[in-house]
């Protein structure tokens, strides 16, 4: 196991709450209305609320599963900012109790079976020592990241914050996984996304950037997914 250099930065949120935080803030400006009807009539929304799942980003997990054939049995993967545990729930069931799923976040998260849940920040030593040690201290094959920072709207904060996050999302995987290991990272298009990807693609072998149909078009989010450490 390479040794992890903690590094410190400022808390981070989950990419759920980031969706909360912004209806809190949306529900107090004119064009909120429009905008949660917007959202209720998403049919990722929708479905969602049919088939009882976390969140409607599960549906952006299986997507890029469906493509890249992202999760096999026998996997050790670790959920970045995982709350309320939409991607953890999909990787649980689709691994059937065959590997180990390991998801933190600094919220709270309810149980989900075959998955472990340490709340916590994973810059933390003790935290990340807690993960390596629910892993039996082997190295993870796939790390995912679907961590977004708390909206200000004001795009010269979010967009920093959000690319610290990712920065401290490949920092993990570079320090954690296999040679072989995957990446998948959810990242916001604009300053600083361009010299993100070159870091991506200096660390790994093969990089692609996917936009799963269930990210809303206007968003500028897109996903990263990187294999095979240099």
């Amino acid at each position: 196991m390479r040794k992890y250099s903690l590094i410190s930065i400022k808390t981070s949120q989950s990419a759920d709450f980031e969706f909360n935080f912004s209806v809190f803030i949306m529900a107090k400006s004119k064009s909120s209305k429009g905008w949660l009807k917007e959202h209720f009539d998403d049919q990722y929304v929708k479905r969602s609320q049919d088939e009882g799942v976390r969140s409607r980003a599960v549906y952006k997990l299986q997507e890029l599963d469906d493509k890249d054939k992202l999760i096999k049995p026998g996997m050790n993967i670790v959920d970045l900012g995982a709350a309320p545990g939409g991607w953890s729930e999909y990787v649980a069931k689709k691994l059937n109790e065959k590997g180990t799923v390991v998801a933190t976040d600094i919220l709270p998260m309810d149980h989900l079976d075959g998955v472990t849940f340490i709340k916590g920040d994973f810059r933390e030593e003790d935290v990340l020592n807690n993960i390596l040690s629910q892993l039996e201290n082997n190295q993870v094959d796939l790390v995912l990241s679907d961590m977004a920072p708390n909206i200000t709207g004001v795009d010269s904060i979010d967009q920093p914050s959000s690319i610290y996050l990712v920065e401290l999302a490949l920092d993990f995987a570079q320090q954690t996984l296999t040679k072989k290991g995957r990446f998948l990272v959810k990242v916001f298009q604009g300053s600083g996304f361009d010299e993100y990807l070159k870091a991506v693609k200096s660390s790994f072998n093969q990089v692609k950037i996917r936009k799963p149909k269930a990210s809303r078009a206007r968003s500028r989010e897109v996903y990263i997914f990187a294999e095979g450490l240099k």
